[in-house]
Formats: structure tokens, sequence, C-alpha cells
């Protein structure tokens, strides 16, 4: 048998999505099974898979050793690496933003560079607000994430719920980004609708007029800020965001963004120098956020990048 604490973080985490993490290679047939039998309880007592947990509550798992890590059943119980400290565009009890330069990750990767994920982390540490050994399932982590090669504003969350509560309001379409970026060629302004489709093999995706099998909507605004031939300067509103769509959507527009080495002008790129994308995630603004969620206390507010390097870059074109 093995017992774990329900922190804080674990609030409001379904019992199954709990054990689920505290175990490994564990059947889900097996899993339901010990519910069935018992062999699961909160606080003494019988539970179910949708039971809710609360900070305090004692899980008692009644299942074979073999489907435990062999250490101590918890995640990353080692203090997080030390690396540089984020940038805070903002930051309250439940959430961050941080800025995030280009050929930065968002997560760690097989490269092993420096990702954002692990700064976050770090900072949180240092601060104590983040201990990795009192842990069972939660670790702080991004909301959203740009493309390795786009800078700019990526949301990040301190506790579990505020990590729940922020995908809502992303999936919810409640959180409105813009960027700036600089295409070669000037793209026609206003709102703009093709469609897309994502190809794994090559983790490319094409951009048609019409639709097509496969093929998902984007929308895309543009406006035109500056127009300096054979460059602009635009802003970007994204009414859907798919993948790579301001980069792919530009591109079929006749207007790729300048440095994009996927969908850009191989001419363009090499004549200026450019090895890195001029994209931008420079404001988010978030719409009437339901009094239920937690973050609610966000509606309406918008948050910017103050002097993003993106606009001297136009300049010295």
């Amino acid at each position: 048998m093995k017992s774990f604490t329900a922190g804080k973080n674990e609030e409001g985490v379904r019992l199954s999505r709990f054990v689920q993490s505290v175990t490994q290679n564990l059947p889900t047939s097996l899993l339901y099974k010990s519910f069935r039998n018992k062999r699961i309880k909160v606080n003494g007592k019988k539970a179910t898979p949708d039971t809710r947990l609360s900070d305090g509550d004692l899980i008692e798992l009644y299942i074979n050793d073999e489907f435990f890590p062999v250490s101590i059943p918890k995640k990353d119980t080692k203090a997080p690496k030390a690396v540089p400290l984020p940038q805070i565009v903002y930051e309250d009890d439940n959430i961050l933003l941080l800025y995030k330069p280009a050929r930065r990750l968002c997560h760690s990767d097989r490269t092993g560079d420096l990702s954002l994920v692990e700064q976050l982390q770090f900072y949180l540490y240092q601060k104590g607000e983040y201990t990795p050994d009192v842990e069972n399932t939660f670790a702080p982590a991004v909301c959203n994430r740009l493309d390795r090669g786009t800078e700019g504003l990526v949301i990040a969350a301190k506790n579990y719920q505020a990590l729940r509560d922020m995908n809502t309001i992303i999936r919810e379409d409640l959180v409105h980004k813009e960027y700036y970026t600089i295409t070669c060629g000037i793209p026609p302004k206003g709102r703009h609708t093709a469609w897309l489709r994502h190809h794994e093999k090559n983790n490319k995706v094409e951009v048609r007029a019409k639709e097509w099998e496969g093929a998902k909507e984007i929308i895309t605004d543009i406006t035109v800020e500056k127009a300096r031939p054979p460059f602009a300067l635009c802003r970007i509103g994204l009414i859907t965001g798919r993948t790579h769509q301001i980069r792919a959507h530009l591109a079929f527009l006749n207007a790729p963004v300048l440095g994009d080495v996927k969908y850009g002008s191989k001419k363009m790129n090499e004549k200026y120098q450019k090895k890195t994308q001029e994209l931008c995630a420079v404001s988010l603004s978030f719409g009437d956020i339901p009094s239920e969620n937690t973050l609610c206390y966000l509606s309406g507010k918008s948050f910017c990048l103050e002097h993003p390097s993106i606009l001297q870059r136009f300049e010295e074109l």
C-alpha cells in the first residue's frame, strides 16, 4: 500500500488522474478494477474515479508495488536546475506573463537547450513558491506556446487551479493575441479566411483558398502599420489559432515573414542575413471570463510588451 497527502495543487484534481500520475504502467482496466474492489480510498473511505480531491486528503492505494516507481513516488523531487531568470511582464498569485526570446524553447526537448519552463520553475523555487519535494503531481507550467523562432508573451501558471482555469480560458477563445511581424512584400489588409492542413511527416502546413479534405478554417486579421518596400511592418490578430497559421497564411498571401526558413523567401533571408523569423507576440487581451473561473479578475484586461525590439529591427532594414 502507498499513501499520499493531497496538497493545494491537488485541490479539485480528479482522483483517477491523480492515481495515474503517481503510478507507472498501470493498465486502465486495472485502475478501474481497483476502484470497484475498494482498493483506492480517500480519508479511509471508498472513492470513485471522479472524486475531486481537497487539500489535506489522505489517498491510500492498495495497488501492487510493481506499478509504482522504484524511487520516491513523486515527480521532480530535486531542486530545479539553476538557470537565468525569465523576463517577467506581469505577475500575481496565480499566473505570470513571461517574455520568451526568439530561439528559446517553451518546453525542454532532446537537445538539452534552455527552456522557458526551466526558467519559470527555478524562479518560483527561489521565491519559495515551488517546492518540488512536497508536490505529488504538479509543476509550474506554461499555458500556451510559441514556436521556437517566435518571440513574445507567454502565459504561465503557478498552481494547478490556475493552469486548469487558464486552459479553459484559452480553449473557449477568451484570450485574444496580437503579433508584430515584418513581411517581405506588403500583404492585403483586413480579415482573411483560408483553409489549412497540417502534414505531420514534415511538420509543415499547407494553405488553400477553399475548403478541402482534412483542412481547418483559418481566420487572420492584418493591419499594415508601416510600408517601406520591399518590407512592411504588420500587426496580426489571430481569430483562429492553428499550427504555423501566421507564417503560412502570410506566405499564401505572397507576403512571407522575413527570416522564416520554412515558409519564407530564401532569397530575401540570405540577402538580409536573417535566420530567425521576424514575429513577436506583443499583446494579450482577455474577454468576459465567467465568474466561476478563479481567473475572472482578468476579464477585460490587456497586457502589452513594451518597446518590442522588432520595431527597431524594422527601422534598421
